[in-house]
């Protein structure tokens, strides 16, 4: 019977010094799950980190071989770093007109995205547009060559 006393009072003494260490533990569990609770994410705006970050892909996208640089062509990379700042800065105030502090950011931040392709495209749009008009002889130019052909063949004849 002594023995079965010493066993109980053992396992007793083994679940008291447990049940304080539980008790810590679930409290530190709670304030962490309440922190947790009241701990909110924003993703809008963006830091100037992530700015410049999007800036630096935009310059590499716009002057180094690519998908659309196979298409549209390459930018030198001084104009490229001015038309990437320039569509971030007016993709973000796009974005950031239509952001309202209820909102989490998620909606503005794709928003923000679509802008910035969108911007991207029609400036490299544009850009060869107007790089093709330029190599593009005018209707002049083309009928002054075509009398100098004329006038060459008449001459040789």
């Amino acid at each position: 019977m002594a023995e079965t006393e010493s066993t109980t009072t053992a396992q007793d003494s083994a679940t008291a010094e447990t049940e304080p260490h539980q008790t810590q533990a679930q409290s530190q569990i709670d304030e962490t799950a309440a922190k947790l609770n009241n701990l909110t994410l924003r993703i809008w705006p963006p830091t100037q980190r992530t700015r410049d970050a999007v800036i630096n892909r935009l310059v590499e996208t716009l002057s180094s071989q690519s998908v659309l640089s196979k298409r549209y062509g390459t930018i030198p990379e001084d104009e490229a770093a001015s038309l990437a700042k320039s569509i971030e800065e007016e993709a973000f105030s796009a974005a950031g007109a239509a952001f309202s502090p209820d909102d989490d950011g998620i909606e503005i931040l794709q928003m923000y995205s679509k802008e910035i392709s969108k911007r991207m495209l029609d400036t490299v749009k544009s850009r060869a547009a107007t790089a093709a008009a330029a190599d593009a002889p005018s209707a002049t130019e083309a009928a002054n060559g075509e009398e100098v052909s004329s006038s060459s063949v008449k001459a040789e004849a």
